[in-house]
């Protein structure tokens, strides 16, 4: 998830590179929408607050979205990571949460968010209703740009690296890798293992985002 102008003009570049756009989304009562991008295993959501008093109202001015949004071009992490379980995970959820319930999600469905982590560093949201699941709607996710399948992702960003449980937990277990930066940087990684895979699209400054292959 990257932080961005209302209503994502960023996008463009994404599409100027030749990736292809999915379905946007609106998350009512929440004060935020979204445009995306679909891959093999993950997808890219640019996230934006359409609605400023709906997101300082609790509890989702909890969630932290209205002050990582506003603030994503004077120090705070302007990205975040929504993960689920694997098609064979039964266990209950890796790092402590705390259970946020939108009005946009059924009834006895909520959206596990990592609790103490600071502003600095990305939010981790964990959607343990998604196990195996890839969606009701057909998405695109075929592209110009010659990427399929994320492999790796790097999160660079300044000093300290996280220290945050779930940031913690994401680094053990191969989710993420933490680099120190003068900037905050989201690096995609595709199809690394790929022989002369070698190519990069740089999206700064407009999103503080790379896509390799």
């Amino acid at each position: 998830m990257l932080f961005c102008a209302k209503g994502a003009p960023e996008a463009d570049a994404l599409l100027r590179a030749g990736l292809s756009e999915g379905s946007p989304n609106t998350h009512p009562g929440q004060g935020t929408a979204c445009r995306r991008f679909f891959f093999g295993n993950a997808y890219l959501e640019l996230l934006w607050v359409d609605d400023a008093d709906e997101a300082q109202r609790d509890p989702v001015n909890r969630t932290g979205l209205w002050t990582r949004w506003s603030g994503r071009t004077t120090g705070a992490c302007p990205f975040s990571f929504v993960l689920r379980p694997g098609d064979d995970d039964v266990g209950s959820v890796p790092f402590e949460t705390w259970a946020y319930r939108p009005s946009y999600l059924p009834e006895g469905l909520s959206i596990d968010i990592a609790v103490d982590t600071p502003i600095s560093e990305p939010e981790f949201f964990y959607l343990a209703f998604q196990r195996g699941r890839r969606g009701t709607h057909p998405q695109p996710r075929a592209h110009a740009l010659p990427v399929s399948t994320l492999t790796k992702v790097i999160a660079a960003m300044p000093p300290p690296l996280p220290q945050s449980d779930a940031a913690k937990f994401a680094a053990a277990n191969g989710l993420l890798t933490f680099e120190t930066s003068d900037d905050y940087v989201l690096r995609l990684i595709f199809d690394h293992r790929r022989e002369g895979a070698n190519a990069e699209a740089d999206f700064r400054p407009a999103l503080p985002l790379t896509i390799s292959w």
